[in-house]
């Protein structure tokens, strides 16, 4: 069996909310695809609810573009405690922490209904479960106990 870099972390010694990397592959052009955590509850102490993780996922899957380039991917984890974001390249985590930040701000204080993205049955396999204000609670959340670069310790951006 492989092993799974997550599985071998240590979800009781972790600090959220944090910014990580989990992994940076080179492919056999020379490519580099990147992996962070992006963390936003406490694994095994909170969890963030469906419709929140949902429409997060959405606004990140926009946003967060406007201000990293290469983004491929951002999933939700399936504890519901944060993000996977996979990109070409490999940005340091403070890049990534303070692009997040900017993120969460322009959700709490910016975005509306309208502006998310994939709300509708022809563009969302769930159009039905999401909650803008879950989200920017979440994103609150995350704000007002800062975002680290570090995993372990307190390096908040």
């Amino acid at each position: 069996m492989a092993e799974v870099e997550s599985f071998t972390l240590d979800h009781n010694q972790v600090i959220a909310p944090y910014v990580r990397v989990i992994t940076t592959e080179v492919g056999k052009k020379g490519d580099e695809i990147t992996n962070y955590d992006l963390r936003f509850a406490q694994p095994n102490q909170a969890e963030i609810p469906t419709a929140a993780l949902h429409t997060l996922e959405h606004l990140l899957a926009d946003l967060l573009r406007d201000r990293l380039d290469g983004i491929i991917d951002i999933s939700p984890f399936g504890c519901r405690t944060g993000f996977h974001l996979i990109v070409w390249g490999n940005y340091p985590a403070q890049e990534v922490a303070q692009a997040l930040k900017e993120t969460l701000g322009q959700i709490v204080e910016e975005i509306q209904w309208t502006d998310v993205q994939g709300t509708d049955a022809k563009s969302c396999g769930n159009y039905k479960d999401h909650s803008l204000f879950s989200a920017k609670e979440w994103a609150k959340v995350v704000l007002n106990q800062g975002i680290s670069t570090s995993a372990f310790e307190r390096e908040i951006i």
